[in-house]
């Protein structure tokens, strides 16, 4: 179940004015098949799937919780700055010899990683416009 689902099944029985909700009730709300929202909800409580009866308004409180504990987990990854890196190496050769070559002999089997590709184009870039500039 991932967030957006169980905030849409949230709002929908929150909205619901019956006093008891059961998924051939919601079912009618919001057009989706009995089966698929039993499947769908039985992750917040087991027994869903083998009772059609069920109250879904019982189930508010779980899926508040889960949804509150979606939105903290939700974490910024740290933006990687090829800019700050690319300062360690005078240019494109430096940056070759540094992370290519070993004994000053070219690694054939030498791989970049995605964050030194990043530096690379950046070096590269600088390189071209110093090349434009004259």
């Amino acid at each position: 179940m991932n967030k957006t689902t169980a905030k849409k099944y949230l709002s929908a029985i929150k909205n619901a004015k019956k006093k008891c909700l059961t998924s051939e009730g919601l079912s009618r709300l919001i057009g989706i098949y009995p089966e698929i929202i039993n499947e769908q909800l039985s992750f917040f409580e087991p027994m869903l799937a083998m009772d059609t009866s069920y109250n879904l308004k019982d189930l508010i409180p779980t899926i508040e919780e889960y949804i509150e504990k979606e939105e903290a987990v939700k974490v910024k990854k740290a933006k990687f700055e090829a800019k700050k890196h690319a300062s360690k190496y005078k240019g494109v050769s430096d940056f070759v010899y540094q992370k290519l070559t070993v004994g000053g002999l070219v690694n054939r089997n030498a791989s970049l990683n995605e964050a030194e590709l990043k530096v690379l184009r950046k070096l590269v870039n600088e390189e071209l416009e110093a090349l434009k500039k004259q």
